[in-house]
């Protein structure tokens, strides 16, 4: 019986957690082989060289941050407002490799020095503040609160780990909760 092969999976999750740990030039054959605890030909048995492992772990993130959450969240039926607040759930409970802002925060670092990264990143964001564009839109009149609270659910998600100030009376997840909770009025 031959050795098992190392799934194409293992190497883009890896991949991921390399990227979110220390950005693309953290993305290395034989770092991510030593990390997985094989060699490095298995390697080039799912991928011809380290751009495509890289090309296939964005397309990963894409689809995992983006239409798998989206699909999620609609599984879940309701209204907007319960899509919503599934949302915030899904989002702040999003760990692994894939998911939560660590990686986030690395792709868009990346994107600032490659272009082909940045227009992937464009269309995940826009991506995703259609989305709630189209939920807010649901019970909200005005196309400037929707376009508002969109921007302000996007920019919590992402700038809230960027914040180190102290809140005062409360802690961090009380205030995000009354910022869900202002939102979804």
């Amino acid at each position: 019986m031959g050795a098992t092969r190392t799934p194409r999976e293992k190497w883009i999750e890896e991949g991921l957690r390399a990227l979110a740990a220390g950005g693309p030039d953290a993305v290395r054959v034989e770092v991510l082989a030593q990390a997985l605890g094989v060699s490095k030909g298995g390697f080039y048995g799912y991928f011809r060289n380290r751009d495509a492992l890289l090309a296939e772990m964005l397309d990963t993130w894409e689809r995992l941050t983006t239409e798998e959450i989206i699909e999620r969240v609609e599984e879940g039926g309701g209204d907007a407002r319960a899509r919503l607040e599934r949302l915030f759930a899904i989002a702040s409970a999003t760990r692994g490799p894939a998911g939560g802002v660590a990686l986030d925060l690395a792709i868009r670092e990346w994107a600032r020095r490659d272009e082909a990264v940045a227009r992937q990143l464009r269309r995940v964001d826009n991506r995703r503040m259609d989305y709630l564009r189209a939920l807010f839109g649901s019970f909200c009149p005005d196309p400037g609160d929707v376009e508002a609270r969109s921007m302000l659910v996007f920019a919590l998600r992402i700038g809230n780990h960027l914040i180190a100030a102290d809140e005062r009376g409360y802690d961090r997840e009380q205030v995000l909760g009354l910022a869900r909770e202002l939102l979804l009025r």
